[in-house]
This record gives structure tokens, C-alpha cells and sequence, in this order.
């Protein structure tokens, strides 16, 4: 079988990449619903594994070499605010890897195409797919292309990408207290989402969604702030 029968081509061309293994970009396209399907083909759970480590490690050296005169914190906060579920999967739908996606009959049939989950793990994916294919000279630079304008936007206001400091700020300065938030995880272990909410002085301020406690809470941080905002 052709592995770049399905699409892929077009997606590595808009992500820039000759893949010399092109059988690592369908891998890293292949969701475990379709590899299920498949007679045990690999998924691309290990791929998302190595790619979400080249991520982190990509900003991080990029970030510190880049802004010197941000604190530790402050890069801490930019790294936050572009290495997140929300942000990858806004960079899945860009590169139209969705599109791409291999997919069992089931998570199909639910809008698999459109999770936020889904498209952000499969970008993980692709990134240690192109780190095993050609090293980090490729996947570095892979990287930059789709962050490094959020980086600038961060790097330049880190303290608006912390919203769970930016909502407790606003809200202890009306008086209201401290935010309490309740969170809820569900799923199985190996692709666990979280829901959080967020309570102020009794009221319930916002809801979020991520695929870590840490992302639902800013998430939710980010809808009451914009609720106080607007009240």
C-alpha cells in the first residue's frame, strides 16, 4: 500500500517536510480507533510521546535564547501559553491535519475530525514523526514555523496568557475572594479529559475543558475573567 494514498502528501507539503519515511507520517496520523481496526497496525500514541517532548524543548531553548530579559517565570508563562492542547489543536486545523486523520468508523461517526483532543495529539504526533525522520535540523525549525508568531504575541504579555492569575487578581480586588475551582476527569487513562469550573464568592463564573487539569483550569480562568470583564 501506498502510505501517502490518503492525503498525506498535501498535508507534508504544507508542513514543509520530504519525509524520507513517509510511513512515520501515517503512523503519526493513525489514531488508535482505525489501528483497532487494522489488525494491530501501530497508533500514534508513541509518536505524540516524543513529539510532545521536541515541543517543550523547542519553545523552551527558542524562548530563552530569544527574550533574555524574560524572568524564569515569565518564560514559564510563554511556554504555558503556546504548549497547550487549545493552542495545537488551533495549529492542526491550520496545517489541515484533521483532514488527514485515520480514523476507526466510530470516532468518525462522533466528529472525531474536530476534537480539540484528537488534533492536538496527532500535531505532537507529527512533530516526533519529523524528528525521527531527519533529526532536530528538521523538527526544530517545523516547530518555529507554527509557533513562533504565538511565542512573539506571549513573550510580549506573558502575564496575559496566566488567566487563572490575571481572574484571581480581578477578583479579589472587587472583593469576591479567592476562585475556587472543581474539576472532573474522564476518559481512560491513556487519553484522559478534564472539565473544570470556576466558583466566585458562591457563583459559577466559568467552565473549561483540556486534556490536563492545569489546561481545564485556565481555561475556565479564561471565561470568568472574561464574565467579570463584561459584568
Amino acid at each position: 500500500m501506498d502510505v501517502l494514498d490518503h492525503g498525506t502528501d498535501a498535508l507534508a507539503e504544507r508542513l514543509g517536510h520530504r519525509f524520507g519515511s513517509p510511513a512515520l507520517l501515517h503512523q503519526a496520523l493513525s489514531h488508535r480507533s482505525w489501528c483497532g481496526e487494522q489488525d494491530g497496525a501501530p497508533s500514534n500514541e508513541r509518536l505524540e510521546f516524543l513529539g510532545d517532548a521536541v515541543l517543550g524543548l523547542v519553545v523552551a531553548g527558542y524562548t530563552y535564547r530569544r527574550y533574555s530579559e524574560l524572568a524564569e517565570g515569565q518564560l514559564a508563562k510563554v511556554r504555558a501559553a503556546v504548549v497547550n492542547a487549545r493552542v495545537l489543536a488551533d495549529v492542526a486545523e491550520e496545517y489541515g491535519i484533521g483532514q488527514a486523520l485515520l480514523l476507526g468508523r466510530g470516532e468518525e461517526a462522533s466528529g472525531g475530525r474536530t476534537k480539540a483532543s484528537l488534533l492536538a495529539d496527532a500535531t505532537e504526533a507529527v512533530i516526533g514523526a519529523v524528528y525521527l525522520d531527519a533529526g532536530w535540523d528538521a523538527a526544530e525549525p517545523l516547530v518555529l514555523r507554527m509557533l513562533a508568531e504565538r511565542i512573539a504575541h506571549a513573550a510580549a504579555e506573558p502575564d496575559d496568557y496566566d488567566h487563572k492569575s490575571r481572574l484571581q487578581e480581578l477578583s479579589v480586588h472587587r472583593g469576591e475572594g479567592t476562585p475556587v475551582y472543581e474539576v472532573r476527569g474522564s476518559g481512560p487513562d491513556h487519553d484522559r479529559r478534564y472539565e473544570a469550573e470556576v466558583y466566585i464568592a458562591g457563583r459559577r463564573l466559568g467552565a473549561g475543558t483540556g486534556s490536563s487539569k492545569k489546561d481545564a483550569e485556565q481555561d475556565a480562568a479564561q471565561h470568568a475573567w472574561q464574565e467579570l470583564q463584561g459584568a
